[in-house]
C-alpha cells in the first residue's frame, strides 16, 4: 500500500530533503512518502542517516533545502512553538528507550499525560494501566526502570508512546541491544499496534528480521538518498546492487557518521 494507490495524500511526505553536518552531507535528497495506517520501514547501515530523517518528520532537526510535510501541512521551518500541535500526532520510540531511571514505571508512562493534558490522577492512572497492558506489561506500576529487562524497558517505552494516543509512531532502531527473543516481541508488538489502533508506524533499523517482520513498505537509505523502495517481496527480489549487498552483509561503511 502507498498513498499514491490509495488515492489520498500521504501523512508524512519528504521532497528533496537535505541535511548537512559540519559541511558533510548526510541527507542528499531523500524523497519519501508514507500513507495513513501502514508501517513503513527505513532500512540502513549504521550512520546512513536514518534517525535524522525520523528527527526531521519530528521538529527535532529542520532540513537545509526540501520539503517535509505531515498531514498535508508543510512543516519544514515552523517554529518551535508551532511544532507543539504537530507533535501531539507522533509518538516517539528512543532507541535506549529514555526512560527516567528515578521514576516509577507509572511515573514514566504518565509523563506525557501530565505534560499535555489537565486529568484527573484516577483517569491517569487509568490510562497507565491501558496502555502498559497494550504492551504486555499490566501490573508493573511500582517497579523502576533498573528492575526490568532490557525488551521490558523497551515495551515500556512503546507504552509512553502511545500514551497520548498519536496517530503515528516513530521508532528509532527498537531492538537495539536485544536479544533475537525480546527482537521478536517487539516486532509483534508494533504490528499488534497497527492492526489494533490503526496507527502510522515509521521504524528505522538495520535489523532485517524485524524489517521484513512488519513492513508494508521499506526503503533502503544508501548514499543520503532512498536507493530502492518496495514491499518485502520487492525487496527480497531486488537486483539493485546496493539492496543485494545490503541483504548479503556486505554493505560498506558509509562515510556519513549521523545516526
Amino acid at each position: 500500500m502507498n498513498s499514491t494507490q490509495a488515492g489520498t495524500a500521504p501523512i508524512v511526505l519528504m521532497e528533496g530533503v537535505r541535511k548537512a553536518f559540519r559541511g558533510q552531507d548526510v541527507l542528499r535528497g531523500v524523497d519519501l512518502e508514507v500513507a495513513a495506517g501502514e508501517t513503513y520501514t527505513i532500512l540502513g547501515g549504521s550512520g546512513s542517516g536514518k534517525s535524522v530523517c525520523l528527527k526531521h518528520m519530528i521538529g527535532l532537526l529542520e532540513a537545509d533545502a526540501g520539503t517535509i510535510r505531515v498531514d498535508g501541512r508543510d512543516v519544514t521551518h515552523l517554529s518551535e512553538s508551532a511544532w507543539v500541535p504537530v507533535r501531539h500526532d507522533f509518538g516517539m520510540v528512543f532507541q535506549g528507550a529514555a526512560l527516567f531511571d528515578s521514576l516509577s514505571i507509572l511515573e514514566n508512562v504518565a509523563y506525557p499525560l501530565r505534560e499535555h493534558r489537565r486529568w484527573p490522577e484516577d483517569r491517569v492512572r487509568a490510562r497507565v494501566a491501558e496502555c502498559l497492558e497494550a504492551v504486555g506489561l499490566a501490573g508493573i506500576e511500582a517497579m523502576l526502570p533498573a528492575e526490568l529487562s532490557g525488551g521490558m524497558r523497551k515495551r515500556v517505552g512503546v507504552a509512553r508512546a502511545i500514551a497520548l494516543e498519536p496517530r503515528i509512531i516513530l521508532y528509532d532502531e527498537p531492538t537495539t541491544g536485544l536479544d533475537p527473543a525480546n527482537s521478536r516481541r517487539i516486532g509483534v508488538l508494533i504490528r499488534s499496534l497497527q492492526q489494533r489502533l490503526g496507527v502510522t508506524s515509521l521504524v528505522v533499523t538495520h535489523d532485517l528480521e524485524l524489517c521484513f517482520a512488519v513492513s508494508d513498505r521499506i526503503g533502503l537509505l544508501r548514499d543520503g538518498r532512498i536507493a530502492v523502495e518496495g514491499d518485502g517481496q520487492a525487496i527480497r527480489e531486488s537486483t539493485d546492487p546496493a539492496m543485494q549487498s545490503f541483504l548479503g552483509g556486505d554493505e560498506p561503511l558509509p562515510a556519513a557518521t549521523a545516526g
